[in-house]
């Protein structure tokens, strides 16, 4: 290390042969250090570059690279025939920390972002996202032990091994043709849904579509009907947008249509999840799907049929959507493969009218351009060579048989304390508590155990009429699930 003092003006300069960082990078650490610290006041000469090298025993450009990228932040300043000085006045100046007169300290005032931003910041569930592993009874959770991969990895590496830089480029942002061809086939054959590609936006997964949603139906300010209880992603995508939420109940035959046309009549749109109502399961029945699109068309408002679980149902084929029941236009559906395939997919789907369809592909466009190609290739292939089917029809019997499991694992060893009914449809379940007992406490005190749940009644805007834990059960094998009921009673201390 180089220690030594440079002329009367310039403090100590130390620099170390030995560090990482370069000769240049270290002397102009050390001066604007000094500058700011006021060890180097405003208008102080500084020796040349010339001395600060001859000194150091260093070449005098790493000297004068140092200086020029200080005068250039304004640091330094030169005056003609008259050298260099420290700038007087300093960037650094506009970011000074107001003084607090009670300590006389320097203090930084608090940063906040947007009202919108502070809204996001609220909404966010942090606790979505685990760093390792899966959690019982978590969300959102697949059964990935099941998927084929090695299968799903020859169809993208078949794309790879073609692509040249085709393949590897921007795509059309609604979507790859081939793939929405595909998912219209599939709509038409098995939701009864008469759509074209066309009609069909690719997403990045169902939150997403509901943002987008979001963002074309509304203005700030509308009125939208939400389920109550609701998906948390629903109804933070509608908070963002500035909507006005408007909770509807829920009941045994899902969305009150009447009380929904009670609070708000002229609401501009209407979330619901006909197929598997989440989080209380719960299907909406045909009568109160008629008074839905009714409605909609008296009130010249749009539907958005979220249909996240709508492949999976355990008694009889998958119903047919609300969407196949339009016959207005009125209904926006939103499809996700992250549960029907895996979540890092990162792949949705919307199907919009016709006549709202080039304001979606424009706000997919500005939103990020669109998805990658070459999963859209490979998914494409596995609609068109059957895998999809035969995927979906395998994993109806693995979810059937876990759901059972679980089913039996609460009744047996938490009975007591839970009341559940087994679910015709969806990848979660509800069970009910014992009245009087509280949701939110007991999920946190099994939160620090390790087991990962949600409580009921923490998905109602108002006054939440039951209260209970939502159990995920697709992405756990049968003996996970047992374990995971077993270690709730260990946490419980109640007896098994």
């Amino acid at each position: 290390m180089t220690l030594l003092w440079l002329e009367s003006s310039l403090p100590m300069v130390r620099i170390d042969r030995n560090h990482p960082a370069s000769l240049q990078r270290q002397i102009y650490d050390l001066i604007r250090e000094a500058i700011l610290g006021g060890a180097l006041a405003p208008g102080t000469r500084i020796p040349s570059t010339r001395s600060l090298a001859a000194e150091l025993g260093i070449a005098r450009i790493t000297a004068s690279n140092a200086f020029d990228q200080l005068i250039a932040e304004g640091y330094l300043e030169t005056r003609k025939g008259d050298g260099t000085y420290v700038g007087r006045t300093l960037p650094d100046d506009l970011l000074a920390l107001p003084e607090d007169p009670r300590l006389g300290t320097r203090v930084r005032p608090p940063q906040l972002p947007s009202h919108r931003g502070q809204a996001l910041e609220r909404l966010w569930d942090q606790g979505v996202y685990q760093k390792a592993g899966l959690r019982p009874f978590q969300m959102d959770a697949p059964a990935l032990d099941a998927f084929p991969f090695e299968l799903w990895g020859r169809l993208e590496s078949r794309h790879l091994d073609r692509s040249a830089a085709m393949n590897l480029a921007y795509c059309d942002p609604a979507g790859h043709p081939p793939l929405r061809e595909a998912i219209a086939a599939h709509l038409r054959a098995h939701r009864a849904m008469a759509c074209d590609p066309g009609q069909i936006i690719i997403t990045h997964g169902s939150r997403q579509a509901l943002n987008l949603a979001a963002q074309v139906l509304l203005d700030p300010g509308d009125a939208a009907w939400i389920e109550d209880p609701v998906c948390p992603d629903a109804r933070t995508a509608f908070t963002c947008a500035g909507a006005h939420l408007v909770p509807v109940p829920v009941d045994e035959q899902g969305l009150d249509v009447a009380q929904g046309e009670a609070l708000a009549p002229g609401a501009r749109l209407a979330y619901v999840t006909p197929s598997h109502q989440f989080p209380l399961g719960v299907t909406l029945s045909l009568s109160r799907r008629l008074e839905l699109l009714d409605w909609a068309f008296r009130a010249q408002a749009w539907i958005v049929e979220d249909d996240f679980d709508g492949e999976f149902r355990y008694a009889g084929k998958p119903l047919a959507s609300l969407h196949g029941l339009d016959r207005q236009a009125r209904v926006i559906y939103l499809g996700t493969f992250s549960r029907a395939l895996f979540p890092g997919l990162r792949l949705g789907y919307m199907v919009v009218p016709q006549d709202l369809a080039k304001a979606f592909r424009s706000a997919r466009a500005l939103a990020d351009r669109g998805s990658s190609l070459v999963p859209q290739m490979a998914l494409t292939d596995f609609f068109n060579e059957g895998h999809f089917q035969r995927h979906l029809r395998r994993m109806r019997i693995v979810y059937g048989e876990r759901r059972n499991v679980l089913v039996e694992a609460i009744r047996q060893s938490l009975g007591h304390l839970l009341s559940v009914r087994v679910p015709d449809s969806g990848l979660d379940l509800v069970a009910d508590l014992e009245a009087g007992s509280g949701d939110v406490a007991l999920v946190r005190q099994l939160a620090r155990g390790g087991i990962k749940l949600i409580a009921l009644s923490s998905l109602y805007q108002r006054t939440p009429s039951r209260s209970g834990l939502v159990f995920g059960f697709a992405g756990f094998p049968e003996r996970s699930l047992r374990a995971g009921i077993g270690r709730m009673v260990e946490l419980l201390g109640e007896p098994g």
